[in-house]
């Protein structure tokens, strides 16, 4: 069972990790929640394999108790048949021992040796009844000792056996919470791969529509369950500006039938800036007023037509501090200035399916 789950579990962590289509914080929530499933389900297998080992030390331990009570018991039997043996063997001697004082009182007037010698002989019987009188109470004694010796063997015994109903009981429990993870991871990476499909047609769908600014200002890219349309500057904006150029206007209007096609899709505009400062003059405040001003635009022609609707749309303005490129060159800073329409298939079915 383990090598099953590992099998299954070393594909859906590379999908939840590369292909997953859900936005940045669903998508770690997912592998959150991944992640404690696939604990969860290793900590129910050490409990399992650890409850098995305890059942089967209890059973060898029931198993040895029963052979010991199974020998109290035959001793116990061996030991009662003595006893009874005893009891008979004193009540002989109690009618020797009668016999012999009605005899002794009968030659009270005969002849003096025999008189003497059935007195001695009365008390050598009276020796041995006190001896077997004393054998018995030993025995007693002894039959007692073993009867509470069964007792608590018995005892013991139903104990262990409760003990190992309980564990069990436990066990099955465990196996059964078990079943259910593997059927929510199956369900999980089911649902991954859907998505990630979903996700890969969006991007072909998305790379179609613009297949005549593809690498021409605009970059294409599947990364996180999301596809991003990158918009660079040269393409959208003069410099300093947030006003949309024509040709960039062109470019989104191609991209309005896939988003209008697809409703089920979240569209996310973010606006970039480079680390140079704006001056703080005239209708620009700074960076953030700059790139905020840019992706509101973007939203804009997107709104345009009428067919999308506005609660699909969020714009956000990043400005300088979420470059593509660490470096200080021009060449850097012309990447980092750019725009970018981030889209993102709604997970309610996966959320759903995970108790979200």
């Amino acid at each position: 069972m383990r090598t099953l789950l590992n099998a299954l579990l070393i594909p859906l962590a590379s999908a939840c990790l590369l292909f997953a289509c859900v936005p940045a914080r669903e998508y770690r929530d997912l592998q959150t929640r991944h992640a404690s499933l696939n604990a969860e389900r290793n900590s129910l297998l050490a409990r399992a394999d650890s409850l098995s080992r305890a059942v089967d030390d209890l059973k060898a331990q029931n198993a040895a108790q029963l052979r010991r009570l199974e020998v109290l018991r035959r001793d116990s039997l061996t030991r009662g048949a003595d006893l009874q043996q005893t009891r008979d063997a004193l009540t002989r001697s109690r009618l020797d021992y009668a016999e012999l004082e009605k005899m002794q009182r009968a030659l009270v007037e005969g002849n003096q040796q025999e008189t003497t010698q059935l007195l001695t002989e009365l008390q050598n019987a009276r020796q041995e009844l006190l001896k077997r009188e004393d054998a018995l109470k030993e025995l007693e004694r002894k039959n007692y000792q073993r009867k509470l010796e069964l007792d608590r063997v018995a005892q013991q015994q139903a104990t262990a056996q409760r003990t190992i109903d309980s564990i069990q009981r436990t066990l099955t429990a465990s196996r059964a919470a078990l079943s259910q993870k593997n059927t929510d991871l199956l369900e999980m990476q089911r649902l991954l791969a859907r998505k990630d499909s979903l996700s890969a047609a969006l991007k072909k769908r998305v790379s179609d529509a613009l297949y005549g600014f593809e690498n021409k200002g605009i970059t294409v890219q599947h990364r996180g369950g999301r596809v991003y349309v990158l918009l660079e500057e040269k393409l959208m904006f003069r410099s300093g500006s947030w006003e949309v150029d024509a040709r960039g206007a062109e470019a989104i209007r191609h991209l309005i039938p896939v988003l209008v096609q697809n409703p089920d899709i979240n569209i996310l505009v973010e606006g970039h800036t480079d680390d140079v400062p704006m001056k703080g003059s005239g209708q620009i405040l700074d960076n953030w007023d700059l790139s905020t001003k840019r992706a509101t635009a973007i939203v804009r022609v997107l709104l345009a037509g009428g067919k999308i609707a506005p609660a699909r749309i969020t714009a956000a303005g990043n400005a300088e501090f979420h470059p593509l490129e660490a470096a200080k060159t021009a060449e850097a800073r012309q990447k980092n200035r750019r725009t970018e329409i981030i889209l993102t298939p709604r997970i309610d079915e996966l959320a759903k399916a995970l108790g979200e």
